[in-house]
């Protein structure tokens, strides 16, 4: 909008027209009050527009949010997982802050929607933000939002995930990744429901329940100056452990089941069945990917599988189906997971973020492979060979 001043406009609506003296004495003397009037107007459009982006932008986030997951679609009934769901049922109702800890692809997320879709915030809104996937640049501008011209490309002001989810719940998934000045700002948050935007001065409140996650283990970071003690105290006020998947085994053949329901539906393939020496095999299994990479293997195998039986023999090379092994051939966990990490690396092509890589196919994300592979000493040369080794 193109902003003139009050004398502009009064005299370009009137270009061809001669002004006494007398006229132009009351035109000086109305200015400084045609001038506010003015001015308020302009105010008063800028901020229609910015009502406007901004709840643009809350309606495109809301869009995003899906509340229809609930404790009913955590499928399994095993004595670990029913033993994390009640107390799921426990602080649900409370509105006290939740420590969700388990390993990649365990379902922490599911975990958190169902404490927020128990509670007393379950409608509004449920924001979940992955700490991990954030740029260390961005985190603080993502979580808190920004003013216009608080850094460059700052164009206008937008608000953050906080004041989006005010009245609901906030999921920070992978805070263990958070850089040291962000968590001290998120700690005022947890004390005192309020903070300020990137490049502001004014103090913003948000209502907000805090649910976080995380699988590595706080107490080290602590230990090693990686995280705030005083951080980790406020939000280890209730914390509940999700069981790995090799630990809640007797739930593989429910898993299974709900896997094969939901791909063959959404694949639009007929509905395959598992025989029996398959889902032995997958029981003897030991999920380092955990139910992201059930999930993903029962995906495949809808897709590869001709005839009424899943087909398990096109998945990673075979290297699914486990020979029973005598006590000085069995190879230890450390061995187990090299090799299926390599096999993923070699269908992969080497591959080991992003679309159709080797952390898709292990259901885990791009950085939690990268430090597995560190601590395995295995390099992308070493797997990508020309004969195939």
């Amino acid at each position: 909008m193109k902003k003139e001043t009050a004398m502009e406009l009064i005299f370009s609506q009137n270009r061809n027209t001669f002004f006494e003296a007398n006229e132009i004495d009351l035109v000086i003397n109305l200015l400084p009050y045609l001038s506010l009037i003015l001015s308020n107007y302009y105010a008063f459009e800028e901020i229609k527009i910015l009502t406007k982006n901004l709840e643009q932008e809350k309606n495109y986030l809301l869009d995003e949010i899906n509340l229809t997951n609930n404790i009913q679609e955590i499928i399994g009934n095993s004595q670990q997982l029913n033993y994390a769901l009640n107390k799921v049922k426990q602080v649900a109702p409370l509105d006290a802050t939740v420590l969700i800890l388990g390993e990649t692809g365990t379902g922490k997320e599911l975990i958190a929607k169902a404490i927020h879709n128990l509670s007393s915030r379950k409608e509004n809104a449920f924001i979940t933000v992955n700490c991990a996937a954030l740029p260390a640049q961005l985190i603080e501008s993502e979580l808190f939002g920004h003013e216009k011209g608080s850094f460059t490309g700052a164009l206008e002001k937008r608000i953050g995930k906080f004041e989006v989810a005010n009245g609901g719940t906030i999921f920070l998934d992978e805070i263990g990744e958070l850089p040291l000045e962000i968590q001290a700002k998120l700690l005022r948050v947890l004390q005192e429901k309020e903070f300020e935007r990137l490049g502001g001065k004014s103090t913003v409140r948000s209502d907000v329940r805090i649910v976080a996650a995380t699988n590595r283990e706080l107490e080290k970071e602590v230990e090693r100056g990686k995280f705030r003690s005083d951080l980790f105290f406020r939000l280890n006020v209730f914390p509940i452990l999700v069981p790995p998947l090799r630990e809640r085994k007797d739930d593989i053949p429910l898993l299974v089941k709900h896997f094969i329901d939901k791909y063959s539906k959404k694949i639009g393939k007929e509905h395959k069945s598992i025989k029996k020496s398959d889902l032995d095999m997958l029981l003897k299994y030991d999920w380092p990917g955990n139910i992201r990479e059930l999930e993903h293997i029962i995906e495949r195998a809808i897709i590869v599988s001709e005839g009424s039986n899943l087909n398990f023999d096109k998945l990673l090379g075979g290297n699914l189906r486990l020979d029973e092994p005598d006590f000085k051939s069995f190879k230890t966990l450390v061995d187990n997971e090299r090799e299926h990490i390599m096999t993923a690396l070699k269908i992969a092509n080497g591959k080991v973020t992003g679309e159709n890589s080797a952390a898709q196919l292990l259901g885990i994300n791009g950085k939690t492979l990268g430090s597995k592979m560190r601590k395995l000493k295995l390099k992308r040369e070493f797997v990508i060979t020309t004969d195939g080794k």
